[in-house]
């Protein structure tokens, strides 16, 4: 089922959405989750004239399954495993620190490459919005609205395009709100088969879209990577 023609155009629907659902937000603020959250989200950003930012953080992959993953780490490393596919043996348990070091490297790495020297943005009193382009599993969703809730937001909002039934589920516990524009119910499930267009981004990319968003907090030029 393709709902999409690509990113930019589920980000421009699921906008319109956000406005219907969530409408007078204080403070808005909205974090894409990276790569594939940034575009979804900047078309939210402008239609509510705030600030798009990075929450950079990164599944957990099973070995040998990078597209499916067992858990998330975040840029604080705080960690949430989905502990029903560990019990399960998806990937052995003595394994999981090795592959929770590797992974937040490459967290730490995204970081800087998106942001630079620049601080995270002040969540506290405000709406904050956090966009990713699908939920299959959903647990770096979670952990995001977790890493997020420590810092006392005033509404804590996860908006995507599409969703797993059972991924919206678990979002609709932690988040005050999800805006989804398609749940899923059927047993196979991915994001990318929604969209027409589903490529794998570059850092150069997201540093683009954040760069053409209209703030003054952008990440300069300066702080683009040499190598994706």
């Amino acid at each position: 089922m393709i709902l999409y023609k690509d990113r930019t155009d589920a980000g421009k629907s699921l906008a319109e959405r956000v406005a219907q659902e969530v409408p007078d937000p204080v403070r808005p603020l909205v974090l894409g989750i990276p790569r594939g959250g940034v575009p979804v989200g900047a078309p939210l950003a402008r239609l509510l004239s705030c600030p798009l930012d990075v929450l950079v953080l990164r599944k957990l992959p099973i070995p040998g399954n990078d597209q499916m993953g067992f858990g998330a780490v975040t840029l604080g490393r705080m960690v949430l495993l989905n502990q029903r596919l560990v019990d399960l043996g998806y990937v052995d348990p003595h394994r999981i620190p090795g592959i929770v070091d590797e992974v937040y490297r490459e967290v730490l790495r995204r970081n800087r490459a998106y942001r630079g020297d620049r601080p995270f943005p002040e969540v506290s009193g405000r709406t904050v919005f956090v966009v990713d382009d699908g939920l299959a599993t959903g647990y770096t969703m979670l952990v995001a609205l977790d890493f997020l809730r420590e810092q006392a937001p005033e509404r804590l909002v996860a908006a995507v395009p599409v969703a797993q039934a059972n991924a919206w589920e678990l979002a609709g516990r932690k988040a005050d709100h999800v805006v989804c524009l398609h749940v899923d119910h059927g047993y196979s499930f991915s994001v990318a088969s929604f969209y027409r267009s589903f490529p794998d981004l570059e850092d150069q990319e997201v540093i683009r879209i954040l760069e053409s968003m209209p703030s003054p907090a952008r990440a300069s030029a300066d702080h683009r990577p040499k190598h994706p």
